[in-house]
C-alpha cells in the first residue's frame, strides 16, 4: 500500500486557497493604511505585533491579517481574524500566528489586511505593510 504524506504547510495552503475562492473583492474596495511595529515581538514568538489602521470602511465587521515571509514565500505563517468595532489600533498579541523566525540574518515580512463585510464573503477594503525582522 503506497502512502502519501502532505506537509502541514501544504495542507494549510490548500485550506487558505479554498477559503479565498469563496471570498470576492468588491469593485470599489477601499485602500486601508497599514502600519505595524516589531517592538516587543521576539524571534519565533506567536504574539502578533501592534497595528495602526486608517481608512477602514465603516461597514467592516471582520479584519483578516496574513503574514508572508518575502524571502521564503512558500512558508505559511498564517494570521488571524478579529471582529472590527471601529478601532484604529490593534494591540500586540491580538491574534496568534507563526511568528518571524529567520534562520540567520533578517527577512522581510509583509502583512496583508483585509476588511470583510457583515456576511464575511466580500473584501471591502485591503492594505499591506512590510518590515524587516529583526529590524535593521
Amino acid at each position: 500500500m503506497k502512502r502519501t504524506y502532505l506537509s502541514l504547510s501544504a495542507v494549510f495552503a490548500a485550506t487558505i486557497l479554498a477559503a479565498c475562492q469563496t471570498t470576492k473583492e468588491a469593485p470599489n474596495a477601499a485602500s486601508i493604511g497599514v502600519d505595524f511595529s516589531w517592538q516587543g515581538v521576539t524571534k519565533c514568538s506567536s504574539k502578533s505585533p501592534a497595528f495602526k489602521l486608517t481608512g477602514v470602511p465603516a461597514e467592516t465587521k471582520t479584519l483578516n491579517f496574513r503574514m508572508t515571509d518575502l524571502d521564503v514565500p512558500s512558508y505559511q505563517h498564517g494570521g488571524g481574524s478579529l471582529a472590527y468595532t471601529g478601532q484604529g489600533e490593534i494591540p500586540a498579541g491580538a491574534f496568534s500566528y507563526v511568528g518571524p523566525c529567520p534562520p540567520m540574518g533578517s527577512h522581510d515580512y509583509k502583512f496583508d489586511v483585509m476588511a470583510l463585510d457583515a456576511k464575511g464573503d466580500t473584501i471591502i477594503g485591503k492594505g499591506s505593510a512590510t518590515r524587516a525582522f529583526p529590524p535593521k
